[in-house]
């Protein structure tokens, strides 16, 4: 990871950032296209990186900064109210823009105005970058959370659903659940349940809050209903009822 925070593992991200080097010493508008957490906003940052950051739904905003700076990152395109009239801004003025987008408009109605368009692959298509990440989330997870053990891989799956977005959120409450002990858990509750008690039905309210875990880790660890039974001590018609009872949160098992 250099100074920039954008990865170059892949082959997809050393092209993206060579690109990106050639729109430094150019003055010309580029969108950048991909999804949530593939690192669009940060590449446009390096691009412009004394530019302000607007995002497109905030349109007032990001007109005035048009008209005042000369150099703009506009922050996911796609929610910009009014794209003719942004274009217009843009004619007119000739800020120079960076834009990020996860996509909607047609290339014909960008072309007016980006003449390089850039596209970042999900994580999921650069897998070299994952891993060199996961590397950087885990040094400043131990750093942000004052951790000195190191981390435990074991288990460990990447989470791309939200490319680094995901990941990040992925590594610190690895790291957290690992080194967590029963107080704390114990005290993590205790919070979560001091403001929402006040029914007269609380306490089965709030049963599935160690219900559904419990049977989740006994599922991962039994396998099957019958053993899983067995080994929470409960008939085995009663650990149906409560999987019944608890089907929003998917508890997968097997009837064997």
């Amino acid at each position: 990871m250099d100074a920039t925070n954008f990865l170059t593992a892949s082959s997809a991200s050393v092209e993206a950032f060579k690109t990106a080097n050639l729109l430094k010493g150019l003055g010309v508008n580029a969108v950048i296209f991909g999804e949530k957490g593939t690192g669009k906003q940060t590449l446009a940052r390096y691009i412009l990186p004394h530019a302000p950051v607007i995002d497109a739904n905030r349109f007032d905003e990001l007109l005035d900064a048009i008209e005042s700076h000369s150099e703009v990152i506009i922050h996911r395109l796609e929610n910009v109210a009014n794209l003719k009239r942004l274009i217009e801004a843009l004619q007119k003025t000739r800020t120079r823009v960076i834009a990020t987008s996860g996509g909607k408009y047609p290339q014909e109605q960008l072309d007016e105005v980006f003449t390089i368009r850039l596209a970042l692959p999900p994580l999921r298509e650069r897998k070299e970058d994952v891993a060199v990440l996961t590397d950087a989330f885990v040094k400043e997870a131990r750093h942000t959370l004052g951790k000195s053990e190191p981390f435990n891989f074991e288990g460990f799956v990447p989470d791309l659903s939200e490319n680094a977005v995901s990941l990040r959120r992925q590594v610190y409450l690895h790291y957290l659940f690992d080194s967590i002990g029963e107080n704390d858990l114990l005290g993590i509750m205790e919070h979560y349940l001091v403001d929402k008690l006040g029914s007269n039905n609380d306490y089965r309210q709030f049963l599935y809050l160690y219900e559904v875990p419990l049977i989740r880790a006994g599922i991962k660890r039994f396998k099957s209903q019958l053993q899983l039974a067995d080994r929470l001590g409960l008939n085995r018609n009663t650990l149906r009822k409560k999987i019944a009872e608890h089907s929003e949160y998917q508890l997968e098992t097997k009837e064997h």
